[in-house]
């Protein structure tokens, strides 16, 4: 209901000015008894140079009030755990630490809304209410001045593409899953980016300062299969692009998209992206570009988890040096960043878990404070001063030097 009060006063606003300044249109564009769109009139408007400079910008008001940190230093925190009574314990922390800004699930990596939507929203099949109250819940963090980043999960989605197949990848008949029983979405499928930004509106109308959207990507590998799946290219079926190229332009132009729809709401748009993008052009089989997509964004958060580099920047086992790896990677993206005009902010995602996976001998490389603490020193020593820690459980290190200034 609140989205619709801001398109009335929008068209009641434009509608206004035009009554006082009448646009006439082109001779010749519209035939008698034609109808001139909204579109159509108030593009025209902007083209004769009538519209007061600056143009009045309609901005939606949540009725919560939120202060940028001077840098954002965050952690991730699930549904449940926002929901439950993990919640006063990670709070506790926030407020007891230099740390000041919390990533909150509002889609989840299953395709599930972690609170109840309307029963006329798109997404109100797949909400649950692991957040039973999402408004009290950011009433509290405006009352403890704890910033809140909703995290969107967009092409990663089992629910939907169970439920919407045609919007999906299907291996004989069926959807395809990947090794871990997971469904993406077809990111060639605008009806899919539409879907997702319901849901980004939807939470920026609750009061979220920022949407984080994540796998903003094709499956990994995808560049191998991309041949044996089936599935719509849409509008990008271009005989002009190879097949890394149409997957490229999806998603910079999804990204783009969304950045435009949700500018009437004044939250940033932030994105997740693999941190190895930043060391390459075009990732051949996610689609991930990273300055196409820093271009459209106000956050840029690449995740360089140590534990997820195979052997790079010279650094045989990056996992067992963090500080190593993390100020290879910054010196990288400082660079890159370098070369836009209007560069966003970096906030990249750090490592707060030990990744016993890749230890097979027992002799596992463990993650402490001092671990965690030596990731930020280099993200610090490189002029990059905001943050996010992820841990899948939301255990955080105790004892980690979360400002190390």
């Amino acid at each position: 209901m609140r989205r619709y009060q801001l398109v009335v006063l929008v068209l009641l606003g434009v509608m206004a000015f035009l009554l006082v300044n009448p646009v006439a249109a082109d001779d010749g564009s519209e035939s008698e008894g034609e109808k001139v769109s909204f579109h159509h009139t108030y593009d025209h408007a902007l083209e004769k140079k009538v519209l007061p400079d600056p143009v009045p910008r309609f901005v939606y008001d949540s009725g919560l009030d939120f202060e940028y940190p001077e840098n954002v230093r965050g952690i991730y925190v699930t549904g449940h755990s926002a929901g439950g009574d993990r919640f006063d314990e990670l709070v506790s922390l926030v407020n007891d630490t230099p740390l000041n800004s919390m990533v909150i699930d509002v889609k989840d990596d299953h395709g599930k809304v972690t609170y109840e939507m309307n029963e006329d929203h798109v997404a109100h099949d797949v909400s649950e209410t692991y957040i039973k109250d999402p408004r009290a819940m950011l009433e509290r963090l405006e009352k403890e001045e704890i910033y809140p980043i909703a995290r969107v999960v967009v092409f990663k989605d089992t629910a939907l593409a169970e439920k919407r197949p045609e919007w999906s990848f299907k291996e004989g008949g069926d959807v395809w899953k990947n090794g871990r029983n997971e469904a993406f979405v077809n990111p060639f499928v605008k009806d899919v980016w539409d879907y997702n930004i319901e849901v980004a509106k939807d939470a920026a109308e609750l009061g979220f300062q920022e949407i984080q959207f994540d796998y903003v990507r094709f499956p990994e590998g995808f560049e191998h299969r991309d041949e044996e799946l089936n599935y719509s290219r849409g509008d990008y079926d271009d005989a002009s692009l190879d097949n890394v190229r149409e997957r490229v332009t999806a998603v910079n132009e999804f990204v783009e998209y969304a950045y435009e729809e949700l500018e009437a709401y004044d939250i940033d748009v932030s994105v997740d992206i693999f941190g190895y993008t930043a060391t390459i052009g075009d990732a051949p089989g996610i689609g991930q570009n990273f300055l196409g997509i820093s271009e459209n964004v106000d956050v840029i958060s690449s995740m360089i988890y140590p534990s997820h580099w195979t052997p790079y920047f010279g650094i045989s086992e990056p996992d067992r040096e963090p500080y190593n790896l993390v100020n290879k990677y910054a010196k990288s993206e400082n660079e890159l960043l370098g070369e836009l005009d209007d560069a966003p902010t970096s906030r990249p995602w750090l490592q707060d878990f030990t990744a016993s996976w890749l230890y097979s001998s027992g002799n596992t490389f463990k993650y402490g404070a001092d671990e965690v603490t030596a990731q930020i020193e280099a993200l610090y020593e490189n002029g990059i001063y905001e943050y996010l820690l992820w841990n899948a459980n939301n255990n955080y290190t105790e004892g980690t030097n979360f400002d190390p200034k």
